[in-house]
């Protein structure tokens, strides 16, 4: 039997528990949460940023690329192997011991594979989270590597705005730490910001550095039925003028989305007397206590004077049941995945445009694929809008690969260049959309991500994406 001398080497550096090699121990780390499969050489799991060097210093002698791993939940393929069955996956899963508070502070120093729900289990205990707050259980170094966003950025920020500082080991094995836990150091560049977002190609971030916030003390939760985008984003206008300070989400489900959702979830109710081309999920969220600030009250009487103002463009107001909304809003994705083939974008435009750019694909695909419907929903409040289009493959007569190569170069084209929007408003760039960065990226941002990438990473063998 041919001994691999990565491997051997890796296992005589880190030793056996470190390192997997049987197919059957490999298999969850070659394929993702929903896209994404290939083959690895092994699985390297370093359970500190000095076996974390090492292992990348073994990688590099032999010229192997390794592909920075987290919980592998993302969406666009960036944290599996290829198919050659030559990438070394490094997951992080066994950097997972620290979580350390400062509750003076407001910080939280963590390892990079803490789950984000072991984080906000640990913090809850004196009263914190970390509110990014999304529908997958993340680690936290894959959330720095992505920049995380979720449903409550429109109060929290993301990622980038909740990081304070980082140790990242770069392509070579050198270790960057810069953990900071300062929120105004205006000292030149900040390194930290070379990491965030840039999918683990200039490096693999093991700790960071944490900005937590003070958990609600309560929330309240409502559903308005909208005739269009305008009216949305006319209700948009009015909460946060006037509850700002305490709007935590604004989310928007399409009548298709919602439609799919009673169909496949029985155990949710359809609320509405018929659904809205729009039902809009507004939360507010406080540290007050009721007694202090009654904001279910605030809440309706808010939505009320809206009502009056908004008249046939507003079809109900639906106020508390917060769980029972939510839970609406976070079973659209599998219940869409039930309705047939599906074509999944994640995009954003300027808010102010999203009820155009919303009806301009609408209108594309009444006149070329009116066997294509949209079933779109999101974050309007900052400008992400998840448009999924579905179909029946046999209705349609076509093959999903010819029907997703005619729309989804149209609509990343009507996106990016019309609207001056994103391809990918908060899941990253990965192999899935490599070509829509090459495409779309200004050359002179690659060329500064190519001098970046050949000082963190000089053989360019982390990662499979290419952002040079």
């Amino acid at each position: 039997m041919t001994v691999d001398p990565v491997v051997s080497a890796l296992l005589a550096a880190l030793g056996e528990r470190a390192v997997l090699t049987a197919p059957e121990d490999r298999a969850r780390f070659e394929t993702g949460w929903r896209y994404g499969k290939g083959i690895a050489r092994c699985v390297v799991r370093p359970a500190s940023t000095d076996e974390v060097a090492t292992a990348l210093r073994i990688c590099g002698e032999h010229g192997v690329r390794v592909v920075p791993q987290g919980a592998n939940t993302g969406l666009v393929a960036a944290s599996t192997p290829d198919a050659s069955g030559a990438m070394v996956v490094l997951s992080l899963e066994r950097l997972n011991r620290t979580i350390a508070l400062d509750r003076a502070g407001r910080t939280v120093l963590v390892d990079g594979g803490v789950l984000l729900s072991q984080l906000n289990e640990a913090l809850a205990k004196d009263g914190y989270w970390f509110p990014v707050d999304l529908g997958a259980d993340p680690q936290i170094g894959g959330m720095v590597a992505t920049n995380t966003g979720g449903t409550r950025l429109l109060k929290y920020g993301d990622v980038r705005h909740n990081l304070l500082g980082v140790e990242v080991v770069l392509g070579d094995g050198r270790v960057l730490t810069q953990l900071n836990t300062l929120r105004k150091n205006n000292t030149g560049l900040d390194p930290k910001h070379l990491f965030t977002g840039t999918t683990g190609v200039f490096g693999v971030v093991t700790r960071a550095v944490l900005q937590v916030a003070p958990l609600p003390k309560q929330r309240a939760v409502a559903l308005v039925g909208c005739v269009d985008g305008p009216t949305v984003l006319k209700l948009l206008s009015a909460v946060e003028h006037e509850l700002g300070d305490v709007l935590s989400a604004f989310e928007v489900m399409s009548k298709n989305a919602l439609r799919a959702v009673f169909a496949h979830q029985p155990n949710l109710r359809q609320p509405f007397a018929e659904l809205p081309r729009y039902a809009t999920l507004v939360e507010l969220s406080s540290t007050l206590p009721a007694e202090a600030l009654a904001l279910e009250a605030v809440l309706e009487a808010r939505l009320g004077a809206f009502l009056e103002t908004a008249g046939d463009a507003v079809v109900d107001v639906l106020v508390g049941k917060g769980e029972e909304f939510w839970s609406m809003r976070h079973h659209i994705s599998e219940s869409l995945r039930s309705e047939g083939k599906m074509l999944a974008f994640d995009i954003s435009v300027p808010r102010s445009e999203l009820p155009a750019f919303t009806n301009e694909v609408e209108a594309l695909l009444a006149a070329e694929w009116p066997l294509v419907q949209l079933c779109d929903y999101g974050h309007w409040g900052d400008g992400g809008t998840h448009l999924n289009l579905v179909w029946n493959e046999a209705a349609i007569g076509k093959p999903a690969a010819e029907v997703i190569a005619a729309l989804q170069p149209r609509i990343y084209e009507l996106a990016c260049v019309r609207y001056q929007g994103s391809y990918s408003a908060e899941h990253g760039v990965g192999p899935h959309n490599q070509r829509y960065y090459d495409r779309y990226t200004d050359p002179l941002v690659k060329q500064l991500c190519a001098v970046l990438g050949g000082f963190c990473d000089p053989a360019g063998r982390l990662g499979t994406v290419r952002l040079s």
